[in-house]
């Protein structure tokens, strides 16, 4: 008998102590929430709003693993794509640029959002930013105008701008070289934000330009045919994949399950 009484005792202390964390968490989510509810930009961007998160870890992750494929010939320009729509590349992008300007050396980044189809930088920013690159390679906006800064002071945006008639022929204008040319001597790394490589030509002629192709992948939904497919059209456009990144994987953690993106 003093044998299931101990089991009972034990069990109900496991009790208690998993709905005090509970509880904690519970407390934890709530300062979190209160702090994005005061802001209009998207609560995916963790490492805007916590710089020390789990999740924003793995981001600092990424942000290692990128740098150090081009130990020999620093990496200056990268363009992220993905196969397909709502894969996570525009949140990659976002938080992989913010990791880059927390870096201890502070060097300047720039975002361009180079989606002139349906560009979600600004949206996901909470800025209403109407000048972008559509209208600097129109000659239509000056790059004072199409800049603009969130909080971090070594972190610039340039949105997607107006939605472009012909934007491949825009990203493969001498003006884009140019242009692209240009930023690389104001700032430290440009990241670039593109469509999916599968539905368009745009990711393959800006990446003939960049140092390197980052390509994300939504874990159990993307196809490996897709994937195999969008492959062959960066390489076909003589572009530089450095790696992949996967989303929408579950982390289990002491305390808390982390969904990655």
């Amino acid at each position: 008998m003093g044998k299931i009484t101990e089991a009972l005792r034990k069990a109900a202390e496991d009790r208690l102590e998993r709905i005090d964390k509970i509880t904690r968490i519970r407390e934890h989510k709530e300062l979190v929430i209160k702090k994005i509810g005061d802001s209009a930009i998207d609560p995916r961007l963790v490492a805007y709003f916590d710089p020390k998160a789990l999740i924003t870890e793995q981001y600092k992750i990424l942000r290692t693993n990128v740098l150090s494929t081009s130990a020999k010939r620093p990496l200056k320009t990268l363009v992220v794509t993905s196969s397909v729509h709502s894969e996570g590349k525009t949140v990659t992008s976002l938080n992989l640029a913010m990791v880059l300007a927390q870096s201890t050396q502070k060097p300047k980044v720039l975002l361009i959002d180079a989606d002139m189809r349906r560009g979600r930088v600004a949206k996901y920013l909470g800025v209403d930013h109407k000048t972008g690159l559509t209208e600097i390679l129109s000659g239509k906006a000056e790059l004072s105008e199409a800049l603009f800064h969130v909080d971090l002071e070594n972190l610039a945006f340039i949105a997607a701008g107006a939605v472009a008639e012909n934007p491949a022929e825009l990203l493969g204008s001498e003006t884009m070289k140019r242009f692209l040319a240009e930023m690389k001597t104001q700032f430290d790394y440009i990241v670039l934000d593109t469509p999916p490589i599968v539905s368009v030509t745009d990711s393959g002629i800006i990446g003939a330009l960049a140092d390197g192709v980052l390509m994300v992948i939504q874990a159990g939904r993307t196809q490996r045919g897709i994937v195999q497919r969008a492959t062959e059209l960066l390489d076909q456009s003589h572009c530089k994949v450095i790696g992949h990144v996967l989303t929408n994987i579950e982390y289990h953690l002491p305390e808390y399950i982390y969904r990655y993106l």
